[in-house]
């Protein structure tokens, strides 16, 4: 068991998989799930990659402090976690506030992102998306992490996946009810929190980027994806035909292949020393298959 010190003395708990000598991917969860969420991405990796995962403040084993948290402190536990493996230089790869989370380290952070992948997340808040995320936090303060847990997942799985996978969701309703809700709730605080000014910053990004989103995502749909696209010059947009927001656990398979072409072809761009230009627009439809 790992751990690394944030500057306020918040404890982060962090896995480590693969070989130390092995190129870095460092991947962040997203609002209220812990590393365990990329497991299917964390073991298929391992075995080219040196892959990090850790559990955000307010979720899993890591500290789960009182009150608001924002995002570029939650960018600042993700460096510390390099920091705490002697990393200078990660791919980051950023799902849903993840995704979020990842844009302010690359922006804050320039020369610790090899590359940056974005995974179903947004880079501003619809009015409709802020009332959801409030609704959900005070369903779990009023009714329990588990009673939220079941509203999310219908805005998480697509409804094939959803009758496939319910089993699975369903049994993590005991392990849910244990989490606390104020640490959700934090959580939550931060994405209502996030500043719009940041989405100008977006520009500033210059290392490969991959942003790929299911084209049944209705929780961050593809025009949040295709914003990203715009405003980072060197994005790239891949859309997965029949995945939703939780594509990289109902269409693992296909979305591990993405990643890793994407992957694969940053680690030698920074091998080379040199960013690829990317023709735009640049969009690749991949259906996805379980």
């Amino acid at each position: 068991m790992s751990w690394a010190q944030a500057s306020d003395g918040i404890r982060i708990h962090y896995d480590t998989l693969g070989l130390r000598s092995a190129a870095p991917v460092l991947m962040i969860q997203g609002l209220g799930a812990d590393k365990h969420l990329w497991d299917l991405q964390r073991f298929y990796f391992s075995t080219r990659y040196r892959v990090i995962a850790h559990d955000n403040r307010g979720a899993g084993k890591s500290d789960k402090p009182f009150g608001a948290y924002n995002l570029e402190q939650m960018a600042d536990d993700a460096i510390a976690v390099l920091d705490a493996e002697n990393i200078e230089t990660a791919h980051i790869v950023g799902a849903s506030m993840g995704g979020a989370i990842s844009q302010y380290l690359t922006i804050k952070y320039p020369d610790r992102v090899r590359s940056l992948s974005l995974v179903c997340t947004a880079c501003r808040n619809h009015d409709w998306r802020r009332d959801l995320l409030r609704s959900w936090a005070e369903k779990a303060t009023t009714e329990g992490m588990s009673a939220m847990t079941a509203e999310a997942a219908r805005w998480v799985m697509g409804p094939r996946s959803l009758r496939r996978l319910w089993p699975a969701v369903s049994w993590l309703g005991p392990i849910a009810t244990a989490r606390a809700s104020h640490g959700f709730n934090g959580q939550v605080q931060a994405l209502l929190d996030v500043e719009e000014g940041m989405t100008e910053l977006l520009s500033t990004i210059s290392v490969p980027t991959s942003v790929i989103v299911g084209n049944q995502d209705i929780l961050t749909p593809r025009g949040d994806s295709e914003e990203l696209v715009d405003r980072i010059p060197t994005a790239e947009l891949i859309v997965l035909s029949g995945a939703a927001h939780g594509l990289m656990i109902e269409h693992a398979t296909t979305f591990n292949r993405v990643l890793g072409d994407f992957l694969g072809r940053a680690e030698k761009a920074w091998k080379a020393k040199s960013t690829p230009v990317v023709e735009r627009p640049k969009l690749r439809s991949v259906r996805a298959a379980s």
